[in-house]
């Protein structure tokens, strides 16, 4: 499941990547690029190169924020390992429940329960 999550975040970002390059060098000379008044001094190929992997970089952050918020409170929130070898931390009783009691302060509340 999670290597089909990647290739939901970076295929698309690598596509997107693809038309942001070719969109941004349509209007933009690489030779002519500027860093605090000086000539970056680097060639095409780096720019170009450079410039796609800051896109996708930037693409993929975007389509893993857009999965992150996609996922269910389950998703997010079940403990991944089973009941007799859970931290006492996780937030789930011996069934595999989730615990409802509210939490107090650091810790659950077994007295409003």
């Amino acid at each position: 499941m999670l290597a089909q999550r990647v290739m939901w975040i970076a295929w698309p970002a690598f596509l997107m990547a693809a038309v942001m390059e070719m969109v941004v060098f349509a209007f933009v000379d690489p030779s002519e690029l500027h860093w605090a008044g000086e000539s970056l001094g680097w060639s095409r190929q780096a720019i170009y190169t450079l410039a796609f992997f800051v896109f996708w970089g930037l693409t993929m952050v975007s389509g893993a924020l857009t999965t992150l918020l996609s996922m269910s409170p389950w998703e997010v929130n079940r403990c991944p390992v089973p009941p007799h070898q859970r931290p006492a931390d996780c937030a789930r009783n011996e069934a595999g429940d989730v615990d409802q009691r509210p939490i107090c302060g650091d810790r659950r509340c077994a007295d409003r329960a």
